[in-house]
């Protein structure tokens, strides 16, 4: 439970939803202005953390160093733009803060008057402020205005493995072979040579033997080829749109002392 004890030690601290999830770090804390309880908190979010969203500490609690909420981020992403950071909350912006969260009024009345109460800035430093600037004459009214600040992150899109795998082919190679064949030659005998000499008569064998070649197969392994992944870097244009808010300046101007078209800026 975030008592008012607790206040002052919150500010730039980790926050995370109902899953353990991260939302942002806390800039402001809002107290009631009856009992002096924390019932708010903006956490700064965005690509750049420039995005202040309102986030309720009721049923929040404190695990370890970060603050644990009982909302989920997605709803702290898609809350509301009310307020700012350096006034009070209206009883219709707070009305519609719990109405987005789903969760009762912190009071049990209808609504809670909640204050900024820590920080860079507090109640008695506007007024303060207002009583130097009616002190020196200073009646300028400074108008604000929300612009886009888009950078780039680096996340995550898939992954490609490469793996080999074996696969069998026929392969057909002509070798060339040799073999013996039968052939009968005859030879006259000359007279002077040693078989003219006269000889017995009789049956005779004799024996040759053939050969022959034939294919033999054998198998190597060789290195072939070397393959990697690699990547690329690819640069194209994406439009990012959001809501930004602007202050208007409306002269109350009953009399009609200025033009119309002064009256509103």
């Amino acid at each position: 439970m975030i008592t008012k004890d607790m206040t002052r030690e919150l500010i730039g601290r980790q926050v995370v939803d109902n899953h353990g999830e991260k939302v942002g770090k806390i800039g402001q804390i809002y107290l009631d202005e009856r009992s002096g309880d924390p019932t708010w908190a903006t956490v700064n979010t965005g690509l750049f953390g420039t995005k202040e969203s309102f986030v309720p500490l009721q049923n929040a609690d404190v695990h370890d160093r970060d603050v644990a909420l009982g909302v989920e981020k997605k709803a702290v992403k898609d809350c509301p733009h009310v307020g700012r950071s350096d006034e009070r909350l209206t009883g219709s912006e707070e009305d519609e803060l719990y109405r987005h969260y789903g969760i009762g009024h912190g009071n049990g009345n209808g609504r809670t008057d909640a204050r900024h109460a820590t920080g860079e800035r507090t109640d008695r430093d506007r007024t303060d402020r207002t009583d130097r600037t009616a002190r020196t004459g200073d009646d300028a009214m400074v108008r604000h205005e929300e612009n886009l600040r888009v950078g780039t992150e680096t996340e995550e899109t898939g992954r490609v493995a490469l793996r080999k795998y074996v696969v069998t082919e026929d392969q057909t190679v002509t070798v060339p072979v040799s073999h013996e064949e039968v052939r009968l030659e005859r030879e006259p005998v000359d007279g002077t040579e040693a078989e003219a000499r006269p000889g017995a008569m009789g049956e005779a064998e004799h024996e040759v033997t053939l050969h022959r070649e034939r294919p033999v197969v054998d198998k190597t392994t060789e290195a072939v080829e070397k393959v990697r992944l690699g990547t690329r870097t690819v640069t194209e244009d994406e439009k990012v749109s959001d809501t930004v808010r602007k202050e208007r300046v409306e002269v109350d101007d009953p009399q009609h002392a200025l033009p119309r078209d002064e009256r509103r800026s």
